[in-house]
């Protein structure tokens, strides 16, 4: 039998990472060539953020577009990967007897078509979305990763796709020079602190760190993807941060792989 397929968490950052070379997106691209090669790909985005928990069950996601005021060459990308509604149906399966709706509108958005063009630049890895219910506390999305764990023996990579630290308030637009905010940097810390010790308990309840998480973490949605993948980690599994760095001041890259 073959090794658990890693489980991985990648901070995606602006959508015009898609488009753009830089330090992050050519780490994507040497993450995907060293991953071993999954047989499909479940993808929890920060951007399908809604109530109830669904999956995409479509044989051809879409590509959704879902920011505005970008340059058209953005909205012209399309990332054409196949779906998987055998997959769909395990994960629901997995996750029983919680309801999870079979979508087929929903497709593929920007959290996880920007990332994926960089690791699966040929779109030949089948892609089926989780969504976040944004009427639940963390715990609830921690414990969903650990009930898909069992997918990482079956040839799915398990992505979650977000930021550790995302407030886009205070972020810098247009200014290069900016420094990461030292609120940023501690509580980027504290996570991979955390992650390095194995100590998952204080990731979920992450408000208890103060005025840093308030700061890093003003709304939890792309927060939540990462309790996805530490949930799918096994106990005393390796954890290593393959991408770094801080954009715009208040945006982490952090990428944390598990196996």
């Amino acid at each position: 039998m073959s090794a658990p397929l890693p489980a991985l968490f990648v901070g995606h950052g602006s959508p015009l990472n898609a488009l753009r070379e830089n330090e992050w997106t050519r780490a994507w691209g040497a993450l995907g060539a060293a991953l071993p090669r999954p047989r499909a790909l479940l993808a929890i985005s920060a951007h399908w953020y809604t109530a109830g928990t669904a999956v995409t069950a479509m044989p051809v996601p879409r590509t959704i577009h879902d920011f505005g005021g970008f340059p058209r060459e953005l909205y012209e990308v399309r990332y054409p990967a196949a779906g998987d509604p055998p997959l769909a149906r395990r994960v629901a399966q997995l996750l029983a007897p919680l309801s999870v709706a079979a979508d087929e509108s929903w497709g593929l958005d920007h959290g996880s078509w920007s990332v994926l063009r960089h690791l699966y630049p040929h779109a030949d890895v089948p892609v089926v979305q989780l969504s976040i219910d944004a009427r639940q506390l963390p715990r609830f999305h921690y414990d969903l990763g650990t009930r898909l764990h069992a997918l990482r023996a079956e040839g799915v990579l398990i992505l979650g796709s977000g930021n550790v630290v995302h407030n886009l308030r205070t972020y810098a637009r247009g200014e290069p020079q900016q420094g990461p905010y030292a609120w940023a940097v501690r509580f980027e810390a504290h996570v991979r602190e955390q992650l390095t010790a194995g100590e998952h308990a204080p990731l979920i309840d992450y408000e208890a760190f103060g005025e840093d998480a308030r700061q890093s973490v003003p709304t939890p949605e792309h927060y939540l993807p990462l309790l996805y993948v530490m949930g799918a980690a096994a106990a005393g599994e390796p954890v290593s941060f393959p991408v770094q760095g801080i954009d715009g001041g208040s945006i982490s890259m952090l990428a944390v792989q598990f196996g």
